[in-house]
């Protein structure tokens, strides 16, 4: 009796353990600093452009197996939307906070590999806030949200256990912006370039 408690008891401990484990080394937080780069576009005779800028990215992963994570992710940069029109220019200096989740598919690679390479896809949204600048050229702007489709690839290079250097890039695809002012709708679709560097740690 004794020696099948002991038996149970250390079968129990093992399997604790182990769950114990595999629930750690699920979990991974990411922290980015990223870059903040807008394409210029044109429609219903107004043209959109942005200004470049920096920001950064949070995000957390929880990895189901070897190959697929899920990912949940919060940014934040700031920069100045730029509208041409025929007969005059605008510009609004905002914030942009940034929500998205994503299906993350890790890339195979050689065993013990210190480099893990992944691409993501998914969806989110962008919550445009205006600043209330001095150089903003109208008054009475909006909060605008825009729904967003995400993109992006890359890389974690293993520098210490459960920390990794990771260099991304990430793409976001939405319609341009225009504050609650009509004459600033281009109906139109603009790219977001995020490229980042920073740190992720692995629990």
């Amino acid at each position: 009796m004794i020696r099948k408690t002991g038996v149970l008891a250390s079968t129990l401990f093992f399997l604790v353990t182990l769950a114990a484990h595999a629930q750690e080394s699920k979990s991974e937080i990411g922290v980015q600093g990223t870059g903040f780069f807008t394409s210029s576009t044109s429609g219903n005779g107004t043209s959109y452009g942005a200004t470049g800028s920096a920001g950064f990215l949070g995000t957390y992963r929880y990895h189901l197996n070897h190959w697929i994570s899920v990912e949940g992710a919060y940014g934040y940069d700031q920069n100045t939307q730029k509208y041409l029109l025929s007969s005059s220019a605008f510009r609004i200096q905002s914030g942009i906070h940034q929500f998205t989740g994503s299906l993350v598919v890790n890339l195979p690679s050689r065993a013990k590999s210190k480099l893990n390479p992944y691409f993501l896809v998914g969806g989110g949204a962008l919550l445009l806030e205006p600043t209330g600048n001095q150089f903003n050229s109208i008054s009475g702007a909006q909060s605008q949200t825009a729904g967003a489709f995400v993109y992006g690839a890359g890389l974690n290079y293993a520098i210490h256990k459960g920390i990794s250097l990771r260099a991304e890039y990430r793409g976001l695809v939405y319609k341009t912006p225009d504050f609650g002012f009509g004459g600033l709708t281009t109906n139109a679709v603009t790219n977001t370039a995020m490229p980042s560097i920073g740190l992720s740690f692995r629990f």
